[in-house]
């Protein structure tokens, strides 16, 4: 059974994230591209240490994608303005519409599964995939 649900977990990472490919390709950026863009448009500014802790990658694999995000015109990097030595990322113009793009070619998937789901089903979803990330509940 527990391995049920981890292909199942698989699966749906698959599909949820196979729904955005095409507009990936369309910029010519790939999955871990699209978790830096998704993380900055969660958080709004946030600093290159606290992306690297959230992405859980190193310093030089996160350098290669914020480079090509960059060249891209998709993210910015604004000095800290007490400390210079500290950059906050941000979405540019287009970025915030590459994120948009994409978010809308998956919410459907989420959402559809949500609005055939009872409430009680849809809360008890969330507790345990905030068990499974370790979130407090």
């Amino acid at each position: 059974q527990l391995k049920d649900l981890i292909e199942k977990l698989f699966v749906s990472y698959r599909e949820t994230f196979s729904d955005s490919k095409n507009i990936l390709d369309k910029y010519s950026i790939g999955l871990a591209h699209h978790k830096v863009i998704h993380l900055i448009s969660m958080y709004h500014g946030i600093s290159m240490s606290e992306l690297l802790k959230k992405l859980k990658v190193t310093k030089q694999s996160l350098n290669r994608i914020l480079n090509d995000l960059v060249k891209f015109n998709i993210i910015s990097f604004i000095k800290d303005e007490r400390d210079s030595r500290m950059k906050h990322v941000h979405l540019t113009k287009k970025g915030e519409e590459v994120f948009k793009e994409i978010f809308t070619s998956q919410k459907k998937r989420i959402y559809d599964a949500l609005l055939n789901s009872s409430s009680s089903e849809v809360n008890n979803f969330n507790i345990v995939i905030k068990r499974i990330i370790n979130e407090k509940i």
